[in-house]
Formats: C-alpha cells, structure tokens, sequence
C-alpha cells in the first residue's frame, strides 16, 4: 500500500506436503501442513478483503488436482479440498463487492514441492512457468469476468 497506494490482487501459493497417509504418516508434521495449506490462504484473505473491495479485485488461490480427485489416506489433498472450499465460500461473500476470486488447482508441478519427497514423481510435470502463465491468465480476466476454478494438468497427466 506504501508503494503502489492500492491492492488489486492477492495470490495465495504456499503449501506443502507430508507425503504421508492418514492410517500410517507421521503426525508430528501434519499441524503445520494444515496451518500453511489452509489457514494461511484464510489469512491472506482477512488482510486484504478490505483493499480489495476498494478496488473490485481478485483473489488467487492455488489449490490442488488433490483438491478435486480423492487420494486414498491423503491428508495433504484433505488440505487443499478445504482450499477449493475456501475459495468458494469466500466468492459467495466477496462476489457482491466486485471482488473476483479464482482457484488454480495444479496437477503435479516441477518444483521444490518434492524435495522432501525425495525426488521428482514419475510423468508429465507442469513447470513452474507453465502454472505462472495459468495464474496471470486468471488475473488478467476482463472487468467483471469472474473465473471461478481452473483445474491445470499437462497434456498426458491421467490424474
């Protein structure tokens, strides 16, 4: 605001995985995934709300294919179907003030995301600057267009 003197778009990308399953992961990092995953996008939007109905702008979060397709035991998509919740509810709320909300759900992106996996997952991968290009897309969206929910694989994904 000291810069720019406005706010007309926020983008929520944090998160992060335990790479684990409900029935036998490690509970000791679950607490802070479900912190970054989901209450920090609910953050983001309770700091900015206000600048944004100023301005009639938009809200970007990025969810998950996890956040649409079930995994068996995953608690990380567990996370992000509370994000694509998320950013519903909140469009319900903001969607009267002018304020667009848009969720980008990934597939699987080459990324840091997976070094605590151990290595990158087998098959297509979006790249970061292939999901970059999705999210300005989103933000660019002409005046009173409101584009709700982007699901972003790359060609070949199955998932």
């Amino acid at each position: 605001m000291k810069e720019f003197g406005r706010l007309d778009t926020v983008v929520a990308n944090a998160g992060f995985a335990t790479h684990d399953t409900v029935a036998e992961g490690d509970p000791a990092g679950w607490r802070d995934m479900v912190l970054t995953n989901v209450l920090g996008p609910a953050l983001l939007i309770r700091a900015s709300i206000d600048r944004l109905k100023e301005t009639r702008g938009r809200t970007v979060l990025v969810g998950s294919v996890a956040g649409h397709v079930h995994g068996p035991g995953n608690l990380y998509g567990a996370t992000k179907w509370a994000v694509t919740g998320l950013a519903e509810n909140t469009r319900r709320q903001v969607t009267e003030y002018g304020v667009g909300v848009t969720l980008i759900s990934p597939v699987r992106v080459e990324t840091p995301f997976w070094d605590s996996y151990g290595s990158l997952p087998p098959g297509h991968l979006l790249t970061s600057d292939q999901l970059a290009e999705s999210v300005v897309w989103a933000i660019r969206q002409p005046s009173g267009v409101d584009v709700n929910t982007v699901v972003v694989r790359p060609i070949g994904q199955p998932v």
